[in-house]
Parts: structure tokens; sequence; C-alpha cells
């Protein structure tokens, strides 16, 4: 078997396509958390602890180079090693909120799972089967 035909196989089977599916619509999904994260909830979060920008929260490591301001963005332009543990936080705090959205959705597709399963009557066990023709044909 040639290496494009192995590939064209792997490509089309249903996992890799369902796989591809998945990560463009998590990566999509991904920034909608994002955005629930940095623009409604750290700030609310923020606010409720007096006003902290947890993104602005960081301890500078190194020598400043006169003349830098002191914010995070030209902090880093300038090479200064910088501790931002800030960023840190909302991040974490990101991957709780999208971690818990998938177990909720892992829960709901298992839940779903399990009501098909009950509603689909299991098949009859070929022993059972054997013995109803034995006793239609003793019948006879």
């Amino acid at each position: 078997m040639s290496m494009m035909s192995e590939f064209k196989e792997f490509a089309l089977k249903g996992n890799v396509m369902d796989l591809a599916v998945g990560v463009i619509i998590g990566a999509a999904f991904g920034k909608i958390v994002d955005s629930v994260v940095n623009d409604l909830i750290m700030p609310i979060v923020g606010a409720i602890f007096g006003n902290l920008d947890f993104s602005s929260m960081f301890t500078v490591l190194g020598k400043v180079p006169a003349g830098t301001a002191m914010n995070l963005a030209d902090l880093k332009k300038a090479g200064v090693p910088v501790f931002a543990y800030g960023n840190f936080i909302t991040i974490a705090v990101n991957f709780a909120i999208l971690a818990f959205i998938i177990f909720l959705m892992v829960k709901q597709m298992n839940k779903m799972k399990k009501a098909e399963a009950a509603a689909t009557p299991a098949p009859t066990p070929d022993e059972v089967l054997l013995l109803r023709e034995i006793r239609d044909s003793l019948k006879k």
C-alpha cells in the first residue's frame, strides 16, 4: 500500500474528521471563554477585591532601564524579567471555567447515552433463541 493511499485512508476515517471538527470548535470556544474571563469575570473579581487589575499584577525581577514605564507591556518590551502572577491568575480562572464547562458537556453526553441505551432493548441471547426454537419445534 502506497504512502498516499495510507494517508487517504487515515484522513478519511470518521474519527479523524470528528477530531478536526472538535479542534476547530474548541479553538473558537476557547476564544469565547477567554473573552468571558477577561471582559466579564475578571473585572468583577477585581472590583470585589478593591479595583484590582489582575492582568497588570507583576513583580520586577531585574534592573529597570531609565525611562521605562512601570507597566507590564513596556517592561517586557525592554527585556526586563518580570514575574507576571496576575496573568497566571487570569489564565488559571480561564482554565477552571473551561474545564467546568467541558465537564458539564461530558456529563450531559453520558446522560444522553444512558437514556439511549435504556430505550434500546438488549438483543436476545443466542441460548434463549435456541430454546425458543426447540420449544416451538416440540409444539408441532
